[in-house]
């Protein structure tokens, strides 16, 4: 840290000596005596007032000492950095102008002006700065204030203090709960509001490295105090609204190209070859082939797009009634599904694990029920011969790539239609089988993910560490996804490997039912993202299996 800190600017400015520049000579003066007398006081003002500015940053010299003594050395550098000044400007009064030829004379590569202010890059004290440029802590004074009207015998009773929040910046409070811990943490905020106004957060977490569970029940509680600007997300700015623009137009792209590939068996042989054959040599063949195929693509990319601003719409319909603002979408790009989905972020402190719970599931909840309303639909639609012009042929084995729905299409379409080369579907049915394979894999339990912001909701920050190391490892493996376990896997270390920040009251039980709900969510996941094997697609006859 120190060599970072070394090579930074701040420390090249401090550590070089400050050259001020040098006034302008009026041309309204009236004697050469005055405008030297006018340049000479300007230069010591502006040192003196450049010395007393850098104080501040001459504190936390290593060897500076107490306050005291720092003060009276920046005394005694001023008055000596002056000496020079003064002896300098009475030889430049003598001889009655700014020579050139004086200021070249010195020694080579030495300025021969005062030397203002000097610092050494040993002498700074790099902890003291980097706290000083980091974000700004609690004040101690309102601490004192909170610790003498706040706690008690009648709501805590505080035993200790420690740091609080990424950086320390915050002070956790450690004590005995006096009472029921939603009461006395509503208790505790409203009084903090009339205290200090909305000037801090308080938060309610678990004590860490506590012995034992509290004697009234439930994890033993700890208060932690931030500042609203520490602790609050920070507005959307302009440049994160053109950058989920362009991520759009990219994501509508890409489901185009979806819906073009599905059309795989009408394509032009050349293209089909270039881009499935890995021994394919020779130049690239004509892209132009492809534009009469983009208008039969759109049912799937319109199907696939829906989809994703349904399940965002889920999100923002959660939030609404709970005062939580969430940010635009950023819609990421998949060239296999049409897309990853997109990142939303929370733009303000959640309440309660049940809000962070409602809104993270609402979303998946959404685009999963529209996904297999399409993907029924269009099942349906292919077993009837009146509709067979709107069909597409697919190769029966992308029906293995997944366990739940290759059965389903199996009980629907029959023996004899799923067990051949190729399979007639209606592009609702790959829609609708793009779609619940992304919900799927945004419910996995891991990382930022809608599924790991829920598990972290419903069983704590613990709980989603263990599921997250499960997730990253099956994915790994490939048993989750098939071939596009890797693609998700680096899309989740990438983009949404870290944990949604804690609530305001993360200690709060979400109740039995939501913790059903997800427990029954993720057995869906991994059934729908668990691929068929190939003695039991044979033996249900889901595509033609060529060797074990």
């Amino acid at each position: 840290m120190a060599a970072a800190l070394a090579s930074s600017p701040l420390v090249h400015l401090t550590a070089s000596r400050l050259r001020l520049p040098r006034p302008r000579p009026s041309a309204s003066s009236s004697a050469p005596g005055c405008s030297r007398g006018a340049s000479l006081g300007w230069r010591l003002a502006v040192g003196w007032r450049a010395g007393r500015r850098c104080d501040r940053l001459r504190c936390f010299s290593s060897d500076g000492g107490g306050g005291e003594e720092g003060e009276k050395r920046g005394e005694e550098e001023a008055s000596a950095a002056a000496a020079p000044a003064e002896e300098l400007g009475s030889e430049r009064s003598r001889s009655g102008s700014f020579s050139s030829s004086s200021s070249s004379s010195g020694t080579p590569g030495v300025s021969s002006e005062p030397p203002l202010l000097r610092f050494s890059v040993d002498n700074i004290d790099t902890v003291k700065l980097l706290e000083l440029l980091g974000p700004e802590k609690v004040d101690p004074v309102d601490v004192k204030a909170i610790k003498e009207k706040l706690f008690g015998y009648t709501t805590f009773w505080l035993t200790k203090e420690e740091p609080f929040g990424d950086l320390g910046e915050g002070v956790l409070f450690i004590g005995n709960l006096r009472g029921k811990r939603e009461e006395i943490f509503a208790k505790l905020q409203r009084q903090l509001r009339e205290l200090t106004g909305d000037k801090y957060n308080l938060f309610m977490v678990e004590e860490p490295n506590s012995e034992g569970d509290d004697p009234r029940g439930g994890p033993r509680v700890s208060f932690g105090l931030l500042r609203k600007e520490v602790s609050e997300p920070g507005p959307t700015t302009l440049w994160q609204y053109v950058i989920s623009l362009l991520l759009f137009l990219l994501t509508m792209f890409s489901c185009v190209e979806l819906g073009i590939a599905s059309k795989i068996s009408s394509l032009p042989p050349e293209i089909v070859a270039y881009f499935t054959d890995p021994n394919a040599t020779g130049p690239p063949p004509d892209m132009q082939l492809l534009l009469p195929f983009v208008e039969s693509a759109l049912p799937v990319a319109y199907g696939v797009l829906a989809i994703q601003i349904f399940h965002e719409i889920g999100h923002f319909l959660a939030a609404f009634p709970k005062n939580v603002k969430l940010s635009i979408p950023f819609f990421i790009p998949n060239f296999t599904l049409g897309t990853f989905g997109a990142i939303t972020q929370f733009k303000s402190i959640l309440p309660d694990k049940k809000t962070m719970f409602d809104i993270s599931m609402a979303g998946p909840v959404a685009g999963a029920a529209l996904s297999f309303s399409m993907f029924f639909v269009g099942l349906l639609l292919s077993s009837n011969p009146v509709g067979a012009s709107d069909l597409v042929e697919v190769p029966s084995q992308l029906f293995q790539g997944s366990l739940l729905l290759g059965l389903i299409s199996r009980a629907t379409l029959g023996y004899s239609a799923m067990h051949a080369a190729t399979v007639s579907i209606h592009p609702l049915v790959i829609a609708g089988w793009c779609g619940l394979t992304t919900s799927a894999f945004n419910m996995l339990p891991v990382g930022c993910l809608d599924g790991g912001r829920a598990l972290q909701g419903a069983f704590g920050k613990d709980a989603l560490f263990g599921f997250g190391l499960t997730t990253y490892s099956l994915l790994g493996l490939g048993v989750l996804g098939g071939p596009l376990s890797l693609p998700w896997g680096l899309y989740v270390l990438i983009c949404q490997r870290t944990p949604e920040k804690p609530c305001l009251n993360d200690v709060s039980d979400v109740g039995t039912w939501r913790r059903a709900a997800l427990i029954a969510s993720v057995f869906l996941v991994v059934l729908t993202l668990i691929p068929l094997w190939d003695e039991l697609a044979e033996e249900l006859g889901v595509g033609l299996v060529t060797s074990f």
